[in-house]
């Protein structure tokens, strides 16, 4: 069986965070494991606390996974300070980790910020260079390339430029009212656009960790970097069908949508 590892922060409500990350890997058929880089205190309506672990603590996961189960891709998440980033990148480098999908969460889906502003310069200059490929929601990417994103032909932009710098794959995400679900890959020079239905369920929360989590498991899986963006597309899509309601704010969804057997079953 294929293995993938999440490095992120906990969502104590489960729609976001290691736990999202985990169902996805599960019901994308690897095997998942985590590295907790924080623990946060949210629901669906907001992020009240965050407890990060210390720098030789998560030294001390990642040294736990890799010298036992050797992950086949890892996907990193929510990672709040620049001290934890660069632990990250300085073991992921010993390790050769392969297949490093790397999710920039700076803003939560509530509006919380959850990056220090001086960790997002780490971030660039450690995990942007080893990453097979970058998913940043148009925000995010804002931030990473320093332009303003109006339209399709900004989109392509903004990707080319994070793209060239850091010598990765990127995966410019729309939405945020751009352009419905469709998302830019950006790889080596070729862009590719993935169209997406909008589906209308305002219950999106964690939507960014699942599809990184199912990106780093097709590519666990062997799959080409653009046949996962699209299962991935695929995967996201079929959980927000699904319209799971939740919570008070914006709520989880179903990332099981698709369990069945003789475990999934409920009482008669």
């Amino acid at each position: 069986m294929k293995t993938a590892l999440t490095i992120a922060g906990s969502d104590s409500c489960g729609g976001a965070g290691i736990q999202a990350d985990i169902k996805t890997m599960t019901m994308n058929g690897v095997y998942a494991m985590s590295a907790v880089t924080a623990l946060t205190a949210q629901n669906t309506t907001g992020v009240t606390g965050i407890m990060e672990v210390s720098p030789e603590f998560l030294a001390m996961q990642l040294d736990a996974v890799f010298t036992d189960i050797r992950p086949d891709a890892v996907k990193t998440g929510m990672v709040s300070s620049e001290k934890l980033i660069r632990t990250i990148a300085e073991k992921l480098r010993q390790y050769k980790a392969d297949n490093i999908v790397v999710d920039p969460v700076m803003v939560a889906t509530s509006g919380a910020r959850l990056i220090a502003e001086e960790a997002v310069e780490t971030l660039k200059a450690e995990l942007l260079p080893i990453a097979a490929v970058v998913t940043p929601n148009i925000p995010e990417a804002e931030i990473l390339a320093d332009m303003k994103i109006a339209s399709r032909e900004d989109m392509i932009s903004a990707a080319e430029i994070i793209g060239r710098k850091y010598g990765c794959a990127v995966l410019c995400k729309g939405g945020h009212s751009l352009n419905d679900a469709n998302d830019l890959l950006w790889n080596n020079g070729s862009c590719t656009w993935f169209n997406g239905k909008r589906i209308d369920n305002p219950n999106t929360h964690g939507t960014g960790c699942t599809l990184s989590s199912a990106i780093a498991s097709n590519l666990a899986k062997g799959f080409t970097l653009e046949q996962s963006v699209e299962r991935a597309k695929d995967y996201i899509s079929g959980a927000l069908a699904a319209m799971l309601d939740l919570g008070k704010g914006s709520g989880p969804m179903a990332h099981a949508f698709a369990l069945s057997g003789e475990f999934a079953k409920e009482a008669e």
